[in-house]
């Protein structure tokens, strides 16, 4: 996957640890097997854009609108073949589907308290890990690339998706102060505890690539890529897609 790759999934993954240690410190301790399954979700919550082998058809993009689904399935298997206890199953269905932003979180039917808490810490480090990426904005390409392959979001072309991202983290701001209860401020307290600084550097980081966004689209379109300048990501953009399609 062009966007969702095993870097998108390490960034969820290490956000949601430290975000497992904020909740922890602050009171809401947590039990080994919530811990075991928060950190499994996290790792597979993007796994149903895996292609079945010999049926390789494309990136795995495809699978946008279904790729939440797909995951499940494969971590009930994956939970039988590996011998995990059978009671992680029902868990772990509800917390990865927090992640599928194509379902309200409030739709989702938890069977208690406990989960909905680790469904929460999970999507949000799903929505906080990416945004906080230093090469956020120029992964934005690549996340186009994917949407195009899928049909997805009709994007008129990647500065359509530049410019409208700025209102994706307007709406993305109300659902984790709203339905995932502002938990992403627990992270300030992971910081303090391990470096004994008063940062929350993740959303610290993202209010910097919005800022940067913001100049970004108030220039011309011909303008965009020539400011993103970090990875190398546009050149990888436009190796993966011709130039005028990527405009």
């Amino acid at each position: 996957m062009p966007y969702h790759d095993l870097s998108h999934t390490l960034h969820v993954f290490l956000c949601a640890v430290r975000l497992m240690h904020g909740v922890h410190i602050s009171g809401s301790r947590l039990a080994d097997n919530e811990i075991t399954m928060v950190m499994m979700a996290a790792l597979m919550h993007d796994i149903g854009f895996v292609q079945p082998r010999g049926k390789e058809t494309g990136s795995g993009a495809q699978y946008t609108a279904t790729h939440v689904k797909r995951g499940i399935e494969f971590m009930l298997r994956y939970i039988v073949e590996q011998r995990f206890p059978p009671d992680f199953a029902a868990s772990l269905g509800f917390i990865i589907q927090s992640t599928n932003y194509l379902q309200p979180f409030s739709a989702i039917n938890f069977p208690d308290e406990r989960t909905r808490l680790l469904g929460q810490i999970v999507a949000t480090a799903d929505l906080v890990g990416q945004m906080s990426d230093r090469a956020y904005l120029e992964k934005l390409l690549l996340l186009y690339l994917e949407f195009k392959e899928a049909h997805f979001g009709g994007y008129r072309n990647v500065h359509d998706l530049l410019s409208k991202t700025q209102d994706f983290y307007g709406s993305t701001r109300k659902k984790l102060d709203g339905d995932f209860g502002g938990i992403y401020a627990k992270l300030a307290l992971h910081f303090k505890d391990w470096f004994g600084v008063e940062n929350n550097y993740y959303m610290e980081s993202i209010e910097k690539n919005i800022d940067y966004l913001s100049k970004i689209t108030s220039l011309s379109e011909e303008k965009h890529l020539s400011m993103l300048k970090r990875a190398g990501i546009v050149e990888k953009a436009e190796t993966l897609i011709a130039p005028e399609r990527l405009e």
